[in-house]
């Protein structure tokens, strides 16, 4: 199932017609991975970890898919998936936010409860995670092809800003399963309110960043490639879509 769950992200990538597709392609990235390790039998319990990414997945894509009211945190991301002054990192940093911080927590809960506790899906959690911050490492350097200022904003910082980023929600998203787990019935309810609202305040933080960030971002967005479609190909690691933006970048930079 965890195969036929990468293609239909590859489908939602290939078919946005807006910066929405950008996270979608990030995930295909992540779901891949997973897949692979699970083939190679790397994990303790393979059944249990392609279980969890399929958990995880599910809730990226029912929220896509409107079935049941649509977390606040995706809709914040999608409401901008539009707007042409954003960074093409700043769409995949809503994306991340929403999946880390929202699902993930969610997804490791429900796990958990059919397989003997927190404690016993621990591990598969912090590979859950450490697979997400790789593949979004990997996405960033395929970035540098189509948006000439990622490699100048790594050298200055932003590669460990980003890593601090993904640690701190790695952590903060064990730590809220760990309230939720014992919550059940409208607890638990309000508590996921209460999550999403907290989430979508991070979402506003991320569209919305302070000076001198605000000016270099700007600045930033004058050096990338505005097709979204030809994006999307290139995130996927469509070699060929990264050649074109790379030459495309080259001429808005020149």
């Amino acid at each position: 199932m965890i195969d036929g769950t990468v293609r239909e992200l590859r489908e939602v990538a290939l078919g946005a017609d807006d910066a929405s597709g950008y996270f979608a392609a990030l995930y295909v990235r992540v779901t891949s991975d997973i897949a692979a390790c699970v083939r190679d039998r790397r994990f303790e319990d393979g059944e249990r970890m392609a279980r969890l990414a399929e958990a995880f997945a599910g809730y990226y894509l029912r929220a896509l898919r409107a079935e049941g009211p649509v977390p606040r945190c995706w809709q914040a991301s999608w409401d901008v998936a539009g707007d042409p002054d954003l960074l093409i990192v700043q769409h995949l940093l809503l994306g991340a936010n929403a999946h880390a911080n929202h699902d993930l927590t969610q997804a490791v809960v429900d796990i958990a409860e059919d397989h003997g506790g927190l404690a016993a899906v621990e591990d598969d959690f912090a590979v859950v995670s450490d697979i997400l911050a790789a593949s979004f490492t990997s996405v960033i350097r395929d970035l540098d092809r189509v948006s000439r200022w990622a490699s100048e904003a790594a050298a200055l910082g932003g590669g460990r800003l980003f890593n601090f980023s993904m640690g701190w929600a790695r952590s903060t998203a064990w730590e809220t399963s760990g309230r939720l787990y014992p919550l059940g019935g409208e607890e638990r309810r309000a508590y996921v309110r209460h999550l999403d609202e907290w989430v979508s305040t991070l979402a506003y933080l991320i569209t919305r960043p302070t000076l001198p960030v605000a000016w270099m971002a700007r600045l930033g967005r004058r050096f990338e490639q505005h097709d979204t479609r030809l994006v999307v190909r290139a995130l996927l690691g469509d070699r060929a879509a990264q050649v074109r933006l790379r030459r495309m970048v080259g001429r808005l930079a020149g």
